[in-house]
């Protein structure tokens, strides 16, 4: 065999082993980040890796994902097929290892694959070592050959099963409950916005997901097929699919700089957020890092030299600022890098210093060929720059103002305050409780050593619509931002959030128990997604759960949350009972709101936190817009979601 061939040759000597996998059961955060429902969900994203990877390398074209009747997930790819033949450092079939060896895969060799995704090579060992059973069924060389594993220990040595025409690897695997305690049920919507994700990030590529534990209004099995032929510009327009665009066309590019493959995708709308999205190997990079820096790099400079030369920016009278060049800006930032160098707390920022330079050339020679070719488009967007940099300037007077009243002393708290005793941050929770007569309620029945209650008056501002100096000048705003003791961002950067003065670490948003309630709640919500993000994202963000009814009996009595709870009471009790519908929290008295609500001890919390951050900016555009029929249903869709507070 040539050389050549020998490099493009996939095959068992390919397959290289790093480690063995003792530790993934013993401490199971350490390979896929926690144990709860995001770490069950992260089992699937793995296995689906590694048909990406085949992907990649231009091998495979249609993933498959099924969610089976008992919570198992089957993914099955048109893939080469993993290697079967005599590993020969291991002594076993080249499957085997892949499956029993922590880090073994195609991923590591150079010449298998250029780039790879996937939990920096983890891969579905890990998942193997997680699961109380998997199955593994790979069709390559004119045969069917398989191999089963009980939480990573294999059953029987790789066997032929049949003949079989076709190539691939088809994976099935069952959650293992001894490591997932909390949960073993797989939410549809948190699957199909990955894999959505994957299908936009990877142009060309089938991904079908299919749930055979639900059934359409037809009557037919719910599944879903995600195919894009344009990537990462049908991608923006399908975040701003609710937004109201600048633009006729999306900006987008896609190409290699200095060997780095760049795809880079943006638009203009109205709206006064900024949304970058920004990937490596179809790694979601939250915390940024030197593709994100150079593209804002690239903008930046690219546009400012525009709007100088075009005259528009002669009467403004202070100079424009990065931050207003991306005011109402949705752009996503793609990039594959053979090896990735990931920082940050969470591992998610890339550290790769020529990467920063790839991504600017290709953004300034993107934006100046569409600049040059779309006069008007160019002119609304200078136009767009300058209202953002007045309004920037307004902003920081207005912000100027907030930050003089948190950093003042405690005789500085919103009047409305009631504050705790307790002076520790960490042991401290404040309730963020809608309108004066629930307020009081809350105050009663808190227990005052360590609640807070902050009442607001009414629906907050809605600030996906508001300019950012509106937002600042609220009143209830600024109660929020006052007692929360957060100090807000700089002239150099306007989102920067400084949390070491934070005085709550639980900040817990109560409303009542109907659609108006969970409408307040989602307006609060997207107040913090969008100027308090890093709360959110550091867990301190929940949302209290009061009850629904009251269903008594004589004597007896028990709560219910929602209609099939009621039922499911009243049965039990049998007869004829009574069923008292709380309307709001300010017909509970205090005992009662704090027997259900707010006692640590019996309350049921749900902790938010931002799953997938492109579908968070598209849901929360969404359900803030002006269309109200999907705002309502969404609400009254996902307000059954739970987690139990610790």
């Amino acid at each position: 065999m040539s050389e050549e061939a020998k490099k493009h040759n996939y095959s068992a000597d390919s397959i290289q082993a790093l480690e063995g996998m003792e530790h993934v059961r013993m401490r199971p955060s350490m390979y896929i980040g926690d144990v709860g429902v995001r770490g069950l969900h992260h089992l699937v994203y793995e296995v689906v890796d590694n048909s990406i990877d085949e992907a990649l390398a231009g091998h495979c074209d249609t993933i498959k994902v099924t969610i089976n009747e008992d919570n198992s997930i089957t993914t099955e790819d048109n893939g080469r097929g993993i290697p079967v033949g005599l590993h020969k450092k291991e002594g076993v079939s080249a499957l085997e290892v892949v499956m029993t060896k922590i880090g073994a895969g195609g991923k590591f060799d150079k010449d298998s694959y250029k780039v790879s995704g996937g939990l920096h090579g983890v891969g579905v060992s890990c998942v193997n070592a997680l699961s109380m059973h998997l199955k593994a069924t790979v069709h390559r060389d004119g045969k069917i050959w398989e191999q089963e594993y009980e939480r990573g220990k294999t059953l029987y040595p790789v066997k032929t099963v049949g003949d079989s025409d076709i190539t691939g690897t088809v994976v099935t695997f069952k959650p293992d409950s001894e490591i997932f305690q909390q949960t073993l049920e797989y939410n549809y919507d948190t699957l199909a916005s990955r894999l959505r994700e994957l299908a936009y990030l990877n142009k060309g590529i089938t991904v079908v997901l299919t749930d055979l534990r639900h059934k359409d209004e037809d009557g037919n099995v719910v599944t879903e097929r995600f195919h894009s032929e344009e990537g990462l510009t049908e991608f923006v327009q399908y975040l701003d699919a609710t937004r109201e665009s600048l633009m006729k066309t999306v900006i987008s590019f896609e190409g290699e700089k200095n060997g780095v493959p760049v795809e880079v995708a943006m638009i203009y709308n109205t709206s006064y957020a900024e949304n970058l999205h920004s990937y490596v190997n179809n790694i979601n990079t939250h915390e940024g890092g030197t593709h994100l820096s150079g593209f804002r790099r690239g903008l930046t400079h690219t546009l400012k030299k525009f709007a100088d030369n075009s005259g528009m920016l002669d009467k403004l009278k202070f100079d424009v600022s990065g931050d207003d060049f991306r005011e109402g800006l949705t752009a996503i930032i793609s990039v594959k890098v053979a090896e990735p160098q990931f920082e940050g707390q969470t591992k998610t920022k890339l550290g790769n210093r020529e990467v920063s330079a790839s991504v600017s050339q290709a953004v300034s020679e993107m934006l100046t060929d569409y600049l040059e070719e779309h006069p008007d488009d160019a002119k609304t967007i200078v136009q767009k720059v300058i209202l953002a940099a007045q309004a920037r300037h307004a902003a920081q007077k207005a912000r100027e103002m907030v930050q003089r009243k948190t950093v003042m002393s405690i005789g500085g708290l919103p009047g409305k305050l009631s504050d705790c005793s307790e002076q520790d941050p960490t042991k401290c929770e404040v309730f963020l409780v809608e309108g004066d007569s629930a307020g009081g309620t809350a105050k009663q029945g808190r227990d005052r050593a360590f609640q807070a209650i902050l009442p607001l008056r009414g629906k907050i501002l809605n600030v996906e619509k508001a300019m950012q100096h509106k937002v600042f000048e609220n009143e209830e705003i600024k109660n929020i931002f006052t007692a929360l003791g957060v100090t807000i961002g700089t002239e150099e950067d306007s989102k920067a959030l400084n949390l070491s003065k934070l005085r709550y670490h639980k900040i817990v948003i109560m409303c009542d128990a109907d659609i108006d309630g969970s409408h307040i709640a989602t307006l609060i919500l997207t107040f913090f997604f969008r100027y308090m993000r890093e709360l959110v994202e550091n867990g301190h963000v929940y949302i209290a759960t009061p009850p629904l009814y009251l269903v008594k009996k004589g004597q007896k009595k028990q709560y219910a949350w929602n209609d099939a709870e009621r039922d499911e009471i009243a049965e039990g009790f049998g007869g004829s009972v009574n069923v008292q519908r709380y309307k709001g929290l300010g017909e509970m008295n205090a005992s009662q709101l704090w027997d259900t609500t707010m006692n640590p001890e019996f309350r049921t919390l749900r902790q938010v936190n931002i799953e997938n951050g492109s579908e968070a900016d598209r849901v929360f555009s969404m359900l803030m817009g002006d269309d109200v029929p999907p705002r309502r249903a969404f609400i009254e869709k996902n307000a059954i979601y739970a987690n139990i507070d610790a």
